[in-house]
Parts: C-alpha cells; sequence; structure tokens
C-alpha cells in the first residue's frame, strides 16, 4: 500500500493534475450555455468525468512518448519516468486505463459523445508527436483543449450549434499563444536536437509578437461569441477582465526575461479561465 499510494501520488504530479482547471471552465460555459442554465447533475458529473480522463490520459502519455526526450533535456529531467520514479509500462497502463474511463463517460452522455470519443483521443494522444513533425504543434494542443466547449455542447444537446466554433477557436489560439511562450524556455534544447515550434523556428522576440497576436485574434473571437450569444453587461465585464488579466501575462515575461514564465502559463491562466466561466454564469443568472 505505501508503494501503490507512492505511485500515485506521483502520477498525479506528473500529470500536473489541479491544471485540469485550463480547459474545464470554458468546458462549464459551454455546458451553462447549451442547457440555457444548469443541466441535470447526472450530465455535469459525467462531463467532469470525461474532462479530467481525458486529460489525465493526453498528459500520461505525453509523459510516456517524451520520455526519451525529457531525459535529455535539463529543465525536464527529473520528470517521473526519465528520473525513474515511475516505469513506461506503468504510465502506459495509466494511459490506457485514463481513455477507457473517458469513453465509458462519453457512452454515458449520449450516443454521439460517444462516436466522437475516438477522434477526441486521437488529437489528444497525437499532439506528443507533433513538435517532431511541425512548428505548429502548439495549435495543435491549443485544438486539444478547444475541443472542450464544443464536447460539452454536444454532451448536453447530442448536437451541435455552430456557435460554439467560436469558443472553441477561442480556446484553441489561447492555449497556443501561452505555449509559445511555455516554448521558449526550450529553444537552445530543441535546436539542439531538432525538435520543431515556433520560438526554434522563428527565435524568441518574434515568437513573443506570435503569440501577441494569438492572443488578440482570442480577444477577437471572444467579442464575436458575446455578439452570438447576446452576453449582457457581467459577460462583457468578463471579456475585458480577461483582456486585462493577458496583458498582464504578457507584462510580467519578455524575450530577455522568462523567470516568470511559470507564473504567467499556470496560476494567470486558471484564473483567466475561471474568470470567464465565472462571469458567462453571472450573466446567464442575472439575464433571467
Amino acid at each position: 500500500m505505501p508503494s501503490l499510494w507512492a505511485k500515485t501520488r506521483t502520477t498525479l504530479e506528473m500529470i500536473k493534475w489541479e491544471h485540469s482547471i485550463f480547459a474545464l471552465p470554458f468546458a462549464l460555459t459551454a455546458t451553462l450555455l447549451a442547457a440555457r442554465g444548469l443541466p441535470g447533475w447526472r450530465t455535469v458529473a459525467w462531463i467532469l468525468v470525461a474532462m479530467v480522463a481525458a486529460r489525465s490520459a493526453a498528459m500520461a502519455f505525453n509523459r510516456w512518448a517524451d520520455a526519451d526526450l525529457d531525459a535529455a533535456n535539463p529543465r525536464t529531467s527529473t520528470r517521473a519516468i526519465p528520473a525513474g520514479l515511475l516505469s513506461r509500462n506503468f504510465v502506459l497502463g495509466f494511459t490506457i486505463l485514463m481513455a477507457l474511463v473517458f469513453i465509458v463517460a462519453a457512452a454515458e452522455l449520449n450516443r454521439l459523445t460517444l462516436l466522437l470519443s475516438p477522434i477526441v483521443l486521437v488529437v489528444l494522444l497525437g499532439y506528443s508527436y507533433m513538435k517532431r513533425v511541425t512548428r505548429w504543434s502548439h495549435l495543435v494542443l491549443g485544438l486539444a483543449l478547444g475541443l472542450a466547449p464544443s464536447a460539452a455542447w454536444i454532451a448536453v444537446r447530442g448536437s451541435l450549434d455552430l456557435r460554439i466554433l467560436v469558443l472553441t477557436a477561442a480556446v484553441t489560439l489561447w492555449v497556443a499563444g501561452f505555449d509559445v511562450l511555455y516554448a521558449c524556455q526550450d529553444f537552445e534544447h530543441d535546436r539542439a536536437v531538432g525538435l520543431n515550434s515556433l520560438p526554434q523556428a522563428l527565435g524568441i522576440p518574434a515568437a513573443f509578437w506570435a503569440a501577441r497576436l494569438l492572443h488578440l485574434c482570442t480577444l477577437a473571437l471572444l467579442v464575436w461569441f458575446a455578439l452570438l450569444f447576446h452576453f449582457h453587461a457581467a459577460g462583457w465585464v468578463g471579456i475585458a477582465a480577461v483582456s486585462l488579466l493577458l496583458g498582464y501575462e504578457h507584462s510580467i515575461v519578455s524575450p530577455s526575461d522568462l523567470r516568470r514564465l511559470n507564473a504567467a502559463f499556470f496560476t494567470l491562466n486558471g484564473v483567466i479561465a475561471t474568470v470567464f466561466f465565472c462571469f458567462v454564469a453571472a450573466d446567464l443568472w442575472l439575464g433571467r
């Protein structure tokens, strides 16, 4: 039992389970909009299970697929597999388990979510190999998280409303933007071993401008989304708050100073997602 508990704790640390909050608030936003309020608790519960399981599978598979690359990178050499804390077989088994949980959750929601679940897994797991083939891997990661609101809409309605794709696009570009910034940490390593990223291809200063452009496009899409769903005052305040937080995120890092990158990447992005959800939820409640 002590060994099992240690492995469980290490696995949770490996997949950064607390960072599930990145996409989860956007999924919950779509859930509320699709239901025009709060759907049944059974639906919410299975959406939560599907979200956590999907992200856990994706993160674990990424650590499994990148184990050799992580071992060669000083920044990532202390991760669970390179450090010998978990075996590759254990991590692969965990990935398969989480993928199965995700499929079960999809099946419990409706037929369309079940039919689409393998496609979602292809995107989630396929991201791990994108840096080997394209500098645009950031957009694939963005899509992996951006699918969350569309998936949640389908989970509630059993069909897709094209309007929710605007939020999917916004989340995709938002995640891609901060992943571009995060990849700046590995600029030298990626160039040395031939991995692809925008910082590796364009240089760090140009990558910062690319991230800014992606986040400006994110804000434009959120404005379009608000118009499509006829947001009231609270929703617009939420978008204004997101714009201020994104501006602050970019103000605390620069091409010459990446020291606060973890704060920008992990803390602020969780706040941005949560703030957006809270204001949209308030908008729905006040607009009744």
